[in-house]
């Protein structure tokens, strides 16, 4: 991959797209890129903060675990995305595992030197408080959906938040999800177990606010999702 390819791709990253070929140089000299397959990891929850990844194409899972081995999913990320957000400026190691949902083309530049240039282009800085306050938001509302809400409320919620993410709008104005996420997935994104998904997701379907499509895809009303929380 030649620099004029880096320089493409990083230009459609959020944090990098409004700069000018010369203030994205710095960047694309620090860069460096590969391909992961599926099912691998990039890093291990404890492993030593090392590199920062930007993807370019592919899925990758941010999840813990904890004593047990038992899986909390905290996000899913997709192209233009950055990871880890934790560790800046700190000296910590990786708080969570990053498995590859879909072979992955990634872009990653050592933490160390990606400090400096942060140091040294505050309006980048400025962008990654943004991105970082946008991650806080989504945890304290995922905190108040676990506190205030009941385990249905909280399943109705994540399905609208997965729609907001990862949804396409169908003809029929529905929303169907374009990655594939199993029952024990989604029961690992908000702490339940994959037989309490998988009832609520029969009763939803009953009423017609969830359907499941020949390919497994799963489709959403989200108007009437909605409607159930009020």
């Amino acid at each position: 991959m030649n620099t004029g390819t880096i320089r493409q791709l990083l230009q459609k990253v959020p944090l990098f797209k409004d700069l000018t070929d010369y203030e994205i140089e710095p960047v694309i000299n620090l860069a460096k890129h590969r391909m992961y397959r599926h099912g691998t990891h990039i890093f291990m929850q404890g492993d030593p903060l090392t590199n920062v990844y930007f993807i370019h194409q592919g899925k990758i899972k941010i999840y813990k675990t904890d004593f047990h081995g038992k899986e909390q999913i905290v996000n899913v990320l997709q192209p233009g995305d950055m990871f880890p957000h934790q560790g800046f400026f700190r000296q910590d190691d990786y708080p969570a595992h990053a498995e590859v949902l879909e072979d992955a083309v990634l872009i990653y530049i050592p933490i160390e030197s990606f400090e400096s240039y942060l140091v040294n282009h505050p309006e980048i800085c400025v962008k990654l408080f943004r991105v970082l306050g946008d991650i806080i938001v989504d945890l304290q509302i995922r905190l108040e959906e676990k506190i205030l809400h009941n385990t249905y409320e909280q399943i109705i919620m994540l399905l609208l938040r997965l729609a907001k993410s990862y949804g396409k709008k169908t003809s029929d104005g529905m929303s169907k999800l374009k990655t594939r996420f199993t029952n024990r997935e989604l029961a690992n994104m908000i702490g339940s177990s994959r037989e309490t998904v998988s009832r609520t997701l029969t009763q939803l379907k009953k009423q017609n606010m969830v359907v499941i499509d020949k390919s497994g895809a799963i489709i959403l009303d989200t108007d009437a999702l909605e409607d159930e929380l009020f």
